[in-house]
């Protein structure tokens, strides 16, 4: 049972036009257009309403490679806005939630993604995080010289490297470095400004930042690897760190491997949060939201979710129609599992190659809800209780209307029953996380850079 002083994480994940491939055409909402900023202040400052904790948004350096003219044409990925430029904008048209934009270690450089985040946290006021990924596609990598993503391995040796060098990079400047003394004509302290000079595997970089340290010393870092070494990165790096579970018997699971994986590196399990991703449906019935998910459902082109299928699946499909059953399989080299748990899902739900098609375009890794505001609570608080969550992010399956759903019938419900804050209650995303300010690294370990004289 979880101490009543505990209150639950909320963030808002926020996609293209909606987590759901049917989203951009429901007919409640209307098709978003993804160039517009309207859209996004919106949006953040209905979660801000709500008194949500974070505005995420997602990111990748690639178009998706979707074969097939009719499913290219129903894909609404075109328009996805830079996120850090997007959430600096955001910055100045919020005042408390918390904005954490995705970067990829992958095909970027420590210096800039350092100076990125340190000054996205200054024109916040420490509401910054950086969701720390590695690029999964190779659609990404032909957009940097290269035909291929480089292997699972490497790209999480880079990224472990990565965040080291990004963490000293804000730490290169120490808290009250510029003094601004007019009389002694001293702008900076330079006994409290250090050189870096990193040489690693994958990365040489002098420093110092040409930013000050950042208000919270480091914004948060938010990580979602599920692999290994994904986890294990998390495990020594991460703040939060964002998952998909589909059922609690999985984020329990999870949640307790997290746990033990963070106290093994020295750190204190509850500074690293667990928020499983949710999609929710949230009517005044039962009934009524079982509906409209199977409506938003219809909504997904068919050669969309047939192309999805086969993209899982890693085989052709085309000899059959979607009123087939799904024939026998081989088993393909790569994703086994994905593989394996769709064919069982074909066979234990007797499901035709379209039935099993529309299940598989919209992501069953999330846990998904259709139901009333009282059986969304009622669920969140079932997890939050259960060591399956340090709270939620909600994807919301269509835009406008199902962020606004769950801040205006869910939350209070929520806050009623002590589970979700009032209000917010500190200045920065760290405090209104209840996470500490991390120490400078040059200050409990001066031999991590060069001497102060390095400046005369």
């Amino acid at each position: 049972m979880a101490a009543p002083s505990r209150k639950m994480i909320l963030a808002t994940f926020i996609h293209n036009s909606g987590a759901h491939p049917g989203g951009w055409r429901y007919p409640s909402a209307a098709p978003v257009d993804q160039h517009d900023f309207r859209v996004y202040a919106h949006l953040a400052q209905t979660a801000e309403r709500g008194k949500m904790h974070c505005y995420f948004s997602g990111d990748s350096q690639g178009y998706p490679h979707i074969k097939g003219r009719d499913a290219f044409a129903a894909t609404d990925y075109a328009g996805k806005l830079e996120p850090t430029t997007l959430l600096a904008a955001l910055a100045v048209s919020t005042r408390h939630i918390g904005l954490i934009a995705t970067a990829s270690t992958t095909y970027n450089e420590p210096y800039s993604i350092a100076r990125r985040y340190a000054s996205l946290d200054h024109i916040s006021g420490g509401r910054a995080g950086w969701n720390v990924v590695t690029s999964a596609s190779d659609s990404e990598a032909r957009n940097f010289g290269r035909d291929l993503l480089m292997d699972h391995d490497a790209r999480y040796a880079r990224a472990e490297e990565f965040v080291d060098v990004v963490k000293n990079l804000w730490d290169s400047w120490e808290d009250g470095a510029h003094i601004r003394d007019r009389d002694a004509g001293r702008y900076i302290d330079p006994d409290r400004v250090h050189q870096l000079d990193h040489e690693g595997p994958h990365f040489k970089v002098a420093g110092p930042l040409n930013v000050g340290r950042p208000p919270q010393g480091h914004p948060i870092i938010v990580q979602a690897g599920g692999s290994g070494a994904g986890r294990a990165l998390s495990a020594r790096t991460a703040d939060m760190v964002f998952t998909a579970a589909n059922s609690l018997d999985a984020a329990k699971t999870f949640y307790a491997d997290m746990k033990r994986r963070a106290a093994g590196f020295g750190r204190n399990p509850d500074h690293v949060l667990i928020i499983p991703s949710v999609q929710l449906m949230v009517r005044s019935t039962e009934k009524e939201a079982r509906q409209a998910e199977e409506e938003l459902l219809d909504l997904v082109p068919t050669a969309l979710a047939l192309r999805t299928l086969q993209l899982q699946l890693g085989v052709d499909l085309s000899a059959y129609g979607p009123n087939d059953k799904l024939p026998d399989l081989p088993l393909t080299n790569g994703g086994q599992w994905v593989q394996q748990q769709i064919i069982k899902m074909a066979r234990d739900e007797d499901l035709t190659i379209g039935q099993l098609a529309r299940r598989v375009v919209v992501s069953r890794a999330s846990y998904s809800l259709a139901g009333t505001p009282e059986q969304v609570a009622d669920m969140c608080e079932l997890w939050f209780r259960e060591g399956g969550a340090d709270g939620f992010s909600l994807s919301p399956n269509y835009m406008p209307g199902a962020l606004e759903d769950f801040v205006d019938q869910v939350i209070p419900i929520l806050q009623k029953r002590g589970l979700f804050r009032t209000d917010y209650e500190g200045e920065t995303l760290r405090e209104n996380l209840g996470l500490p300010r991390p120490p400078n690294a040059f200050t409990i370990n001066p031999a991590l850079g060069r001497e102060p004289s390095m400046w005369a």
